[in-house]
């Protein structure tokens, strides 16, 4: 008998007849040995599907993105609302539609353990737009100089098939002009969206599809020819559109279903059913937008999914993939307002996917500014040297120099591979004869050149390195400055 190994402390023994056995168990082991390696690796819990964790490099995105909305806010006089995160559900249900795939299928409704009858009917925001009519109304704002301007950025829920771009969690930026009706506020809002696109470089990536879909009279009318067209053609549509059918017509116009596009052809065009007053007014949007010079296509089909649409309707879509990657669109819902409870009130608005605009602009090369750069690494040895360090780092952050220090029990050597790993431009130094002689030890991290000099002069010479245009001061006052940079 010869022992051919010892596997967590059991001896394996064999005459030499059973060469293959052996050399089974000791793949065997071996793989359930990796096996364990790698699931104590995986994390316990991941982010939901259809969400993701907004790190610090997608970070610099969102920022960038946001100061060109707030910008181009401020210089068109709007102001920024925020409303709950959730409403109650019959606001979504009467404003973007009872059978609308964003109601019927995408909406997240909310509970608790112990949810009380007023609470149970609330439900995650699916879009901006209802909300904010819902507060234009609740807080009297038609008393206001009209009309009202507002822009939001944030988040929205939809239970979605997850895709490029898309998630079920999304961030959005939201313009609204609540209060009057003129072709040229239509003209503004698309503008404003064009410079906004412009200012994040993906303008040239992006054409604008344009409709006028009438008024909910003129829809009516023509959602009964569009059913009396497909008497006896029900069962060739897909099963999706012929839900779509029987709930909300409309949407079989811009359908994604090849079966429903070639059916759709011979179908009744809206546009025959759309009344002069809105034909007047498409004419007149067009030709503001012709003024401002802003490139257009008219398309037919754009009715876009939600029933408060009124009139004009126009999304942005991407030139190569076309409605499959739309950033952005909007348009009229002259009839939201009193759906909600107020008065007859007109209004226009837009709404933008964040997520999608990032897509946009990596697919298009742009680079964001990075700002989060760190100029100053300060590296300690000793107990005396961590409390120099602890006063010099905030003296450095006040003076708008992006600092960080190694504060642990690690040694020298440790500490400059941090502040290589963080890239830092310089590194302070100081150990236990540097605080004897009072002075910091400056070491250049990309040419590896240093120079030791006094303490009391170490802030000067550091903004003398870096240069006073580098430095990241803000200032806080009661009236603020228009430099202020709000979240």
């Amino acid at each position: 008998m010869e022992t051919i190994d010892t596997l967590q402390g059991h001896s394996w023994q064999s005459n030499g007849t059973d060469k293959k056995g052996i050399r089974g168990f000791i793949i065997l082991y071996k793989a359930s040995r990796l096996f364990c390696r790698t699931s104590m690796a995986q994390p316990l819990f991941r982010t939901p599907k259809g969400t993701n964790d907004t790190l610090p490099a997608y970070h610099q995105y969102m920022t960038y993105i946001k100061k060109a909305v707030r910008h181009r806010a401020r210089q068109a006089g709007f102001k920024r609302i925020d409303t709950p995160t959730f409403e109650y559900r019959a606001i979504f249900e009467r404003g973007i539609g009872e059978h609308t795939d964003m109601v019927e299928k995408e909406l997240y409704l909310v509970s608790t353990k112990e949810t009380s009858d007023e609470e149970a009917d609330l439900s995650l925001r699916p879009e901006l737009t209802a909300g904010i009519c819902r507060a234009y109304i609740e807080h009297g704002m038609q008393q206001l100089p009209q009309p009202v301007q507002f822009y939001a950025i944030g988040p929205v829920f939809r239970h979605d098939r997850p895709q490029k771009g898309r998630y079920r969690e999304h961030y959005q930026f939201d313009f609204e002009i609540i209060g009057l009706k003129d072709p040229s506020l239509d003209a503004q809002l698309i503008h404003l969206l064009t410079k906004i696109y412009n200012d994040i470089r993906i303008l040239k990536n992006l054409r604008l599809q344009i409709n006028n879909i009438g008024t909910g009279e003129n829809r009516l009318v023509y959602i009964e020819a569009l059913k009396e067209f497909f008497i006896g053609k029900e069962r060739n549509l897909p099963p999706i559109d012929q839900g779509r059918l029987q709930t909300n017509p409309l949407r079989l116009l811009d359908s994604k279903e090849e079966d429903t596009q070639i059916i759709i052809k011979g179908a009744p065009k809206l546009a025959q059913f759309v009344d002069d007053d809105s034909r007047q007014y498409h004419d007149t949007l067009c030709s503001y937008l012709s003024a401002l010079n802003i490139p257009y296509e008219d398309n037919p089909h754009l009715v876009r999914g939600l029933d408060y649409y009124t009139q004009t309707v126009f999304e942005f879509w991407d030139r190569s993939a076309g409605a499959q990657n739309a950033v952005g669109g909007g348009g009229r819902y002259d009839g939201l307002i009193e759906l909600l409870g107020g008065h007859p009130t007109p209004g226009t608005g837009f709404a933008s996917g964040m997520e999608r605009v990032i897509w946009q602009m990596k697919e298009a090369g742009v680079k964001v500014p990075q700002k989060d750069q760190v100029d100053i690494f300060v590296a300690q040895l000793g107990p005396d040297a961590k409390k120099k360090c602890l006063t010099l780092i905030a003296h450095l952050r006040d003076k708008g120099i992006h600092t960080i220090g190694a504060l642990g029990e690690a040694s020298l050597k440790s500490q400059m591979r941090l502040a290589d790993k963080f890239d830092a431009t310089y590194a302070l130094l100081i150990g236990k004869m540097e605080v004897k002689r009072q002075t910091i030890i400056v070491r250049n991290m990309k040419e590896g050149k240093q120079e030791e000099i006094p303490e009391d002069q170490a802030i000067e010479r550091v903004i003398k390195l870096l240069g006073e245009g580098s430095l990241d001061t803000y200032t806080h006052r009661d009236q603020m400055t228009p430099e202020f940079d709000q979240d």
